[in-house]
């Protein structure tokens, strides 16, 4: 009732718990949603393509552009002795420069910039461009860079305990070692940009990014600018998957170089295969370990050592492998530990940020560890794995020193294995495998334990910006990025929760530097912790003047005005809530906030490898059976069940989704998606033709996805929930594990296969043979 105020009894809101749509759902089934592509093109725009480097390690002798620039179509041309400010586009250590100096250090490395009246002339003066090289030594993988001794840092050393010698006593040993190869993001939307000049030298920049600050950021700083002068915004992207949290920022300082030295607007958009051959991928690794155990599967020491491919610069690998090193422990507690990370640096395109950060890496380290201690043993892998879980005192402190305080693993280990009647189906399966010559199955049950937060401290934080409007509209807008994850529709319901009004009334807006600075990239699954967190803040500060208001106003005790479904209750009335808004505009109460959060308890100590570096863990545990044949190789992943651990679900579907995700890409990872590089250090997959991602036919046909019933947060996160973007994807190490399984049983299990990651049909196919063969020999 606009006039009294006195509001209609409504149903409850729809805030936190709910399971609401993604709020651009309607618009991504229809294709009206937005996205930078999309955006009409401004009068006057440039096309920007890249020219890059043909030659993976080379000093450039010559570069003559004269012929690029009188190409038909081109107005501008651009190189390093262009840029007003600094050649650098790194997030970190200063080594990636926009464009290539006197040196080039990857095949695909930018050389220099073409603006030209379209794409097509663009890319046709760019062929005109002549370069000389001198080549240099080059090292294409990991044996390469060994023997040079390249690395990006010192090698890194993390230890509980003194392994070697809990080694040497150990009743039981096994070495091993295995591989797994590298994935690219291959996100829906590619990377682009649109700059747009605007007056006294400033720009305004679409980015397709994760992180927008430090986009704008290194912008500022290749325009020799103040990061004032640069805005960057974000509505949504296409996919990211950690492949748009620093490598973004490539393109969009070629396109605002160009916006403003033109003074014309400018986008820069690769197409697929520029997108592969330029960007980053998953860091391969190789592993190499030696495990002490005892009869009953127990570990008692474990030397552990990871060798990375971190590309030719920095990037983030130094944070990655750590973060490999930080998750080589997995749901086990490691009695004496000692694990060596080598950092080693290639002529290849740079390695960068990818779902799990080199979680997955480390994780699957320690489930070979799991697998081979089984093997050796003749237990089932299962029972090993339960054996060595963390547990109370004595058994809960991690190689890094934090303390396991909320280990749920085991019971979500036991929960799933009784659910999908794991013990029954394995010996069915075995039963089978010894009646069928050709096709073998597999199952395996794996669990998950995943640290939440950034590694690298500060960037625990996050800011909100909150506006109520006088008709009880609220306008949100936080430092997080939509990727598709469903981040925005979490923060909305949070803000919805706080209000107690329907989510309809927020208005998501897009991810803009000038109207929440200093952001931390939306990465490592703090998303929706962070900035939750923050809009939360933002709104109990608004709440807190509403309720002075009403108290003063209406003359009730403060504990007397509260926010219900209903509307907001003063003493013994209910005010309609747009109506009660209008009046604390009329009685000049500011109805905007800036909200604010830091993750507290966290720290560590990067010297030695020890401190907390998370705030809790996420939890989880899949359970795959897969088909192989072994005459082909061919498999299939025939089922899998999982039960995950998201705490109190903000939004049960949009996190059901992102397990089904996590664990589909997952797969991808670890049995189709092979990267291949030739001896000149060529991308040779760096398209669909011959780069497979999984398609709906690889989905198992029962996918049983559950959130865990009984999932809680001992940490005071939002509404206790917890984080869901990264942890589901190392539920497909299961599928490995199953298809190792299935392998064995051709050699009656007496061995581990070396079957390395990915699983593809080759490789499963020499394993095989390999397994045969060794079995003729015994």
């Amino acid at each position: 009732m606009a006039d009294s105020g006195v509001a209609p009894s409504l149903t409850a809101p729809l805030g936190v718990h709910a399971a609401l749509p993604h709020d651009s759902a309607e618009r991504h089934v229809a294709g009206s949603a937005i996205y930078i592509d999309d955006l009409p093109e401004p009068p006057g725009l440039l096309h920007v393509h890249l020219g890059m480097s043909a030659r993976a390690h080379a000093r450039i002798v010559k570069l003559d552009l004269s012929a690029v620039r009188a190409a038909p179509g081109v107005v501008l041309v651009l190189s390093a002795e262009d840029i007003p400010g600094e050649n650098d586009v790194s997030p970190v250590i200063h080594d990636d420069r926009l464009f290539a100096d006197g040196e080039v250090v990857h095949v695909g490395q930018s050389l220099f910039a073409v603006a030209a009246t379209s794409i097509a002339a663009a890319r046709a003066a760019a062929v005109k461009a002549v370069v000389e090289y001198e080549d240099l030594p080059a090292a294409i993988d990991i044996a390469a860079a060994r023997g040079m001794d390249l690395k990006i840092e010192a090698s890194q050393r993390m230890a509980r305990g003194d392994a070697q010698a809990a080694l040497e006593a150990s009743p039981r040993r096994v070495q091993g070692r295995f591989s797994m190869g590298g994935q690219d993001h291959f996100y829906l939307e590619g990377q682009v940009a649109l700059a747009t000049p605007r007056e006294g030298g400033d720009v305004h920049i679409w980015s397709s990014t994760q992180h927008p600050s430090e986009v704008q950021h290194l912008i500022a700083r290749v325009l020799d600018r103040p990061h004032t002068a640069v805005t960057v915004e974000v509505r949504r992207m296409g996919g990211g998957f950690g492949g748009k949290e620093t490598q973004a920022a490539l393109f969009a300082a070629a396109a605002a170089l160009v916006a403003v030295k033109t003074g014309r607007p400018a986008k820069c958009r690769p197409d697929r295969d520029e997108d592969m051959v330029m960007t980053g991928k998953r860091h391969d690794f190789e592993v190499a370990y030696d495990v002490g155990f005892d009869d009953e599967g127990r570990l008692t020491g474990l030397s552990l050592e990871l060798a990375s491919r971190c590309g030719a610069t920095t990037d983030l690998s130094m944070a990655i492998n750590d973060r490999a090193m930080f998750h080589a422990d997995n749901t086990y507690y490691l009695p004496a530990v000692e694990i060596l990370s080598h950092r080693f640096k290639t002529h290849t395109v740079s390695n960068t940020a990818f779902r799990g950060f080199g979680g997955p890496q480390g994780m699957l380290a320690i489930e070979r560890v799991m697998d081979a201690v089984a093997a050796a043993t003749g237990l089932d892998p299962l029972e090993v794995r339960r054996r060595n879980l963390y547990g109370g005192e004595g058994r809960n402190l991690t190689p890094y020193h934090q303390v396991v305080e909320d280990n749920v693993a085991p019971q979500l280990i036991d929960e799933l294995a009784a659910s999908c009647d794991y013990q029954t189906r394995r010996r069915e399966i075995e039963a089978f495998n010894r009646t069928s010559p050709i096709l073998k199955k597999g199952i395996a049950l794996t669990p998950v334990k995943f640290g939440i937060s950034f590694t690298t401290t500060h960037l625990n934080q996050a800011g909100a910006l909150l506006h109520l409007y006088a008709d009880g509209s609220i306008m949100l807008n936080h430092g997080g990025t939509e990727m598709g994850q469903g981040l925005n529709i979490k923060v909305a319901q949070i803000v919805a929760q706080a209000f107690q009004v329907d989510v309809s009334r927020v208005k998501i807006t897009s991810t803009v530097t000038d109207k929440v600075p200093n952001t931390s990239a939306t990465a490592a699954s703090s998303g929706a912790d962070l900035n939750g967190m923050a809009a939360l803040n933002a709104a109990e500060m608004i709440k807190a003047r509403l309720v002075d208001f009403a108290a003063a106003k209406w003359r009730v005790a403060p504990d007397e005005v509260a926010f219900t479904p209903d509307g907001v209750r003063v003493g013994g009335e209910t005010f309609e809530f747009g109506w009660f808004a209008r009046q604390a505009y009329l009685a000049r109460i500011s109805l905007s906030a800036t909200g604010f959060y830091a993750t507290p308890k966290i720290h560590y100590d990067r010297a030695t490898h020890t401190g907390r570096p998370f705030y809790y863990f996420a939890y989880g545990a899949a359970c795959s059976e897969v088909l192989i044949d072994t005459l082909t190789g061919e498999m299939k992943v025939t089922r899998a069940d999982i039960l995950h651990d998201v705490g109190k679900s903000l939004n049960p579907a949009i996190d059901l989704g992102q397990i089904e995700g996590g664990f589909i890409q997952g797969m991808g990872w670890l049995t189709t998606e092979e990267l291949v590089y030739d001896t000149q250090g060529r991308l040779r997959t760096h398209a669909p033709s011959t780069y497979k991602i999984p398609t709906c036919g690889d989905r198992p046909a029962h996918l049983d996805v559950r959130l865990w019933k009984a999932g809680r947060n001992v940490e005071a996160t939002v509404h206790r929930s917890k984080a869901v973007g990264e942890p589901p994807f190392m539920l497909a190490i299961s599928v490995h594990s199953a298809i190792n399984h299935a392998v064995a049983s051709v050699g009656d299990y007496r061995r581990l296969p070396d079957l390395n990651a990915p699983a593809t049909p080759e490789a499963i196919l020499m394993a095989c043979e390999d397994v045969k063969r060794r079995a003729r020999d015994v």
